[in-house]
């Protein structure tokens, strides 16, 4: 009993002085090894002994070797933590660190603030296709056959395999999300309130407030006897909630677009520069966001409505410049980036 208890201090001893892994398994070979251990060849006496030496030795050699081996795995535990590595106190104690989570597109924001708002006004939100054909693009929407809007410069077409297909059937990426005005119109009847967010590609150069894939969000109301005091009253109404303003500065300028007629550019004070003048507004204060106007009666032809039995009001607005005019953003380009430093502000 006198061994096993001298062999147990000893072996502690060592195992509290060791520095590596390989130094803590060449103790465990010592004392606890199959063949030469030190504890392991009084145990391998045990049968040698009379029955009332084995009740007092087995259960205190058994403990010892239990003791040793409890030490061992600590210690193997403690030279592998980070704390022992690095030479740094670490508190079990504090709390854990939280791991980093991905953020929100700002874009995505204010798509999701715009379709809450609309919705509170009594919107309904719909999605569209972003490969569309001529027909609901542009022709539906009462563009001429030769509009130069068509041109390749301007609209992102798809490779057609038909060698004979259709001018209405030819496949686009959609110019905006007008796309989906008519198509909407033909399994729906009026009353309509409609706002229709999505991603729309064009092909021309980029600068500071223009880029070849942007994000709109097209809406419309139809209902009988619907004017132009309705269209200011609700874009002046989405503007004041969307920046939490008491009242908003905007201008209506004539502006053409196939399918609205009378059509108006819907002008809002610059919020980057407060009216003075910037890169964005081009120097003039102010801020082309909405264009607009009343819905062209071709295009309730096309949608299957009677002629002259109803009225009603389009507008496309560009999300990208609502999150630039938000966040005070003066590069549209930092949207497409793909900069995570841009996205982990907000």
């Amino acid at each position: 009993m006198q061994d096993l208890q001298q062999l147990k201090q000893q072996a502690l001893n060592e195992i509290r002085n060791a520095n590596s892994t390989s130094t803590v398994e060449q103790i465990r070979i010592k004392f606890l090894g199959r063949k030469s251990g030190l504890v392991t060849k009084i145990i391998q006496t045990l049968p040698s002994l009379s029955v009332d030496q084995k009740k007092r030795l087995g259960p205190l050699a058994n403990q010892v070797k239990h003791n040793i081996n409890q030490a061992l795995n600590n210690k193997i535990i403690a030279l592998k933590s980070p704390d022992h590595q690095t030479g740094e106190f670490f508190d079990t104690t504090l709390p854990g660190i939280r791991p980093e989570i991905g953020h929100l597109h700002p874009i995505t924001l204010v798509s999701r603030e715009v379709e809450e708002i609309f919705k509170s006004m009594g919107f309904q939100v719909h999605e569209g296709n972003e490969l569309t054909d001529l027909h609901y693009n542009f022709l539906a929407l009462n563009f001429p056959k030769d509009h130069p809007a068509m041109d390749s410069y301007d609209t992102f077409f798809i490779e057609n395999k038909e060698k004979d297909i259709k001018l209405e059937n030819k496949r686009v990426m959609r110019a905006h999300t007008s796309n989906m005005q008519v198509k909407i119109m033909e399994s729906k009847k009026p009353p309509l309130r409609v706002i229709v967010p999505g991603r729309c590609f064009r092909n021309e150069s980029t600068d500071a407030s223009h880029e070849h894939t942007f994000y709109q969000c097209e809406g419309f109301i139809v209902d009988e006897k619907i004017s132009v005091a309705n269209l200011i009253y609700t874009l002046k109404e989405f503007l004041k909630a969307y920046f939490k303003k008491d009242e908003v500065k905007v201008r209506l300028r004539p502006g053409y677009f196939p399918f609205v007629e009378p059509g108006f550019e819907l002008d809002f004070e610059c919020m980057i520069c407060g009216g003075k003048g910037c890169p964005v507004c081009k120097q003039t204060g102010w801020v082309e966001l909405i264009p607009c106007g009343m819905i062209q009666q071709n295009v309730f032809k096309s949608a299957g409505y009677p002629k002259n039995k109803y009225t009603g009001f389009a507008f496309g607005m560009g999300l990208t410049r609502l999150a630039m005019m938000k966040y005070g953003i003066t590069d549209i380009r930092l949207f497409m980036s793909g900069d995570l430093r841009f996205n982990n502000q907000f």
